[in-house]
């Protein structure tokens, strides 16, 4: 008798599990999807191109300064060809600043931009597993094995958020 209370006790997690309605959303697919994601990309290239045009005019002033040194160099006092190095290496770290400073501004303006994109679609997936009745909807990029039964919530999310 005892042992098939245990048993018994053993089996009910498991009846719970069985009544849970649990689904699938690819959150990178919806958000790919979105038409605020092609604005945010053009304004990352954008972007990404007016750095490009900055950190070419700053090449191109250290390579003419370069040039321009290695060509005068034999005729150049020493005071004279020490300031222009110094002006070279300076040239040198504010290209690099430049780099760094632009690196950090991007990666800033992507958080900035995609956040309230994944806000909508979070807020979406929770509408979905509310109306559905969901018990959980979990993402299959981290998922190791799916059933035959296993349900894709994307096209809802996809559908409450007027994507196609």
């Amino acid at each position: 008798m005892k042992k098939l209370v245990v048993f018994l006790m053993m089996m009910l997690p498991l009846g719970l599990f069985a009544q849970e309605k649990i689904a699938l959303v690819n959150p990178q697919e919806i958000i790919e999807a979105m038409p605020e994601f092609a604005d945010m990309q053009k304004q990352m290239t954008d972007m990404e191109e007016k750095y490009k045009k900055e950190m070419q005019v700053m090449n191109d002033e250290y390579q003419k300064k370069y040039e321009d040194f290695v060509a005068q160099q034999e005729t150049l006092t020493e005071n004279i060809r020490l300031k222009r190095m110094q002006e070279l290496q300076d040239l040198e770290q504010r290209t690099q600043n430049f780099i760094q400073i632009s690196q950090q501004d991007f990666q800033k303006m992507y958080s900035d931009l995609l956040m309230p994109i994944q806000e909508k679609v979070r807020n979406a997936i929770n509408t979905v597993g509310g109306e559905k009745g969901y018990t959980y909807i979990l993402d299959p990029q981290v998922i190791l094995y799916t059933g035959t039964g296993s349900i894709d919530a994307t096209p809802f999310v996809k559908a409450k958020l007027g994507l196609n």
